[in-house]
């Protein structure tokens, strides 16, 4: 008889798009796959059925705490879980691994729990940050006490949940490298420049924490002596307090010192064009999935030496590594690439194969199939 695996997300959109490839997987391997996220579009519940697995809706406030609509949240899950005879529960992203193994937990469900990453709560400074972080710390800690694993994108989330005695001890916790990317879908495309005319880019939500406000300093002090290099920025527009304006980005782009293009839905073909992927965040990240599909493209990749990014690096042969929040490390990192143009495809082809060794989804998927297959053999001894 087939077991029943329930994954809950907070967008659905990252269904298909980031798991779409697990999911097949799963029903590959003979698993029932439903699938649990609020404002599901007609799309993607389509794009989901056409994986083989089962959408479900329920209410979920993806930003802040309200009590009474999160417990509603909450006894929503645990009903779904009961009714659809779920085996194993699987949330990733805060509120859905909150929320999710408290309900899987009324529930009498195992749960398997995927951190991927810690974002701006475990980021900021300020008042507000490190308010949210206690919070966030006491939901995990009692959230996460009967789940049978946590997994982790990078050793560093791990120790720091450790550290603050969130979880209390490394047993049944593990580490994959990210999501993983997949290879077929993000190709390898060897780089052609032309002389000084290097093309970098950012792919990121259009927030400070991703370093975007980095990337546009930089790339206004280089275009003045670079007049040929160019620097790309897509990424929608963030409701957020640290939110990039829309008139700062337009007057860049009017000026000529940047090409913004907004969201795109074709950045794998549009990567084909570009040189050297850059991302100068100091948001707490899993493993950041633009830079795998960088990666898989045969991109060097220029990157801030922080959690979840520093697994992608290896440092001066498929790019850099370079401190948080720091413009000049960055304005050199690029201006290396345009006065070195023939490393850009030496560092590239090192880029792929690290894609290939370290991030395929293929071998992601195996190691978190293999952790679900145990957890499961184990509840039927």
């Amino acid at each position: 008889m087939k077991q029943n695996i329930l994954i809950i997300a907070s967008l659905a959109n990252s269904l298909p798009h980031f798991r779409g490839d697990f999911i097949t997987k799963l029903v590959q391997q003979g698993y029932n796959v439903y699938a649990a996220a609020p404002d599901v579009s007609e799309k993607v519940s389509e794009s989901l059925s056409k994986l083989g697995s089962t959408y479900i809706p329920f209410k979920l406030e993806r930003t802040g705490l309200n009590p009474i609509k999160d417990f509603k949240s909450i006894l929503q899950l645990k009903d779904i879980i009961v009714k659809n005879n779920i085996d194993l529960v699987f949330p990733y992203t805060i509120k859905p691994v909150v929320y999710g193994s408290i309900a899987a937990n009324m529930a009498k469900t195992p749960t398997i729990s995927l951190i991927t990453g810690l974002g701006f709560t475990f980021s900021g400074a300020s008042k507000k940050a490190k308010f949210l972080q206690n919070i966030s710390k006491a939901l995990y800690r009692y959230s996460l006490r009967k789940n049978k694993m946590v997994i982790f994108q990078n050793k560093d989330d791990l120790q720091l949940f450790l550290d603050h005695k969130i979880l209390s001890s490394p047993e049944n916790t593990a580490i994959v490298n990210g999501s993983g990317v997949n290879l077929e879908r993000y190709p390898y495309v060897p780089s052609k420049v032309n002389g000084q005319k290097v093309k970098f880019v950012i792919v990121a939500r259009l927030i400070k924490e991703k370093g975007i406000q980095l990337f546009l300093e930089a790339a206004t002090k280089l275009k003045k002596q670079y007049p040929l290099s160019e620097f790309h920025v897509i990424g929608g527009l963030a409701d957020s307090p640290s939110a990039i304006k829309l008139e700062v980005l337009e007057n860049l782009h009017q000026s000529g010192t940047i090409v913004f293009h907004g969201s795109r839905n074709d950045v794998p073909e549009f990567l084909k064009d570009m040189h050297v992927f850059v991302l100068p965040t100091f948001y707490r990240e899993g493993v950041p999935r633009s830079i795998l599909e960088a990666l898989s493209m045969g991109m060097p990749i220029i990157t801030t030496d922080t959690p979840g990014c520093r697994e992608t690096v290896v440092q001066e042969k498929n790019g850099f590594l370079i401190p948080p929040k720091q413009l000049n490390p960055l304005v050199e990192a690029c201006r290396y690439f345009i006065e070195h143009p023939a490393m850009v495809a030496q560092m590239g082809e090192k880029s792929r194969q690290l894609a290939e060794q370290k991030f395929d989804v293929n071998i992601i998927n195996s190691q978190l199939v293999e952790k679900i297959d145990m957890v499961l053999k184990s509840q039927t001894k």
